[in-house]
């Protein structure tokens, strides 16, 4: 048996938290961070990407959303890294017997350029969910300065994967 899941995200770029820090929050996109003069407005730390992954881990299994699992209205949730996150859902996914076949992941943004990171950003994903690296893709979109991604103002994450039924419970 597989399953199919999708999952979308977007944060805003601001100041972020009042910390003092020049840049805001880090932009970490799939627990990577990159270099950028602007970080996101976020509850937890704002990945796009590991939050559009819990998404479809939790879509391809009928458990509803991130914000149902993990809603940030829970001050426990505050600057959480979103590992954490993935985590959980996939222990529970993984309990029900499934295990990931493959992601695919695009993240849009208009800066900074996220071309030289994507391998590291695939590897580092492959390894949290403990897959094998090839069966992680990730890509890089601008907005070609259209719409909100285009403008800057944020960046997007759309993840899509297969879940296939393991042969144990």
């Amino acid at each position: 048996m597989i399953r199919v899941g999708h999952g979308q995200d977007s944060h805003r770029f601001g100041d972020g938290p009042p910390d003092g820090s020049p840049h805001g929050r880090p932009l970490v996109v799939g627990g990577i961070a990159v270099d950028s003069d602007r970080g996101l407005v976020a509850h937890s730390d704002g990945d796009v990407l590991l939050h559009a992954l819990v998404d479809a881990l939790l879509g391809a299994t009928g458990r509803g959303d991130i914000g149902d699992r993990f809603p940030d209205t829970d001050t426990a949730y505050d600057g959480v890294t979103s590992d954490t996150f993935v985590t959980a859902v996939l222990a529970d996914v993984r309990a029900d017997g499934w295990e990931i076949a493959n992601i695919d992941a695009t993240v849009s943004l208009q800066r900074p350029k996220l071309g030289p990171h994507k391998r590291v950003i695939a590897d580092n994903v492959a390894r949290l969910v403990g897959i094998d690296p090839r069966r992680v893709n990730v890509k890089a979109k601008t907005g070609e300065k259209v719409g909100p991604v285009g403008r800057g103002e944020c960046l997007t994450a759309d993840v899509v994967l297969l879940l296939e039924k393991s042969n144990t419970p």
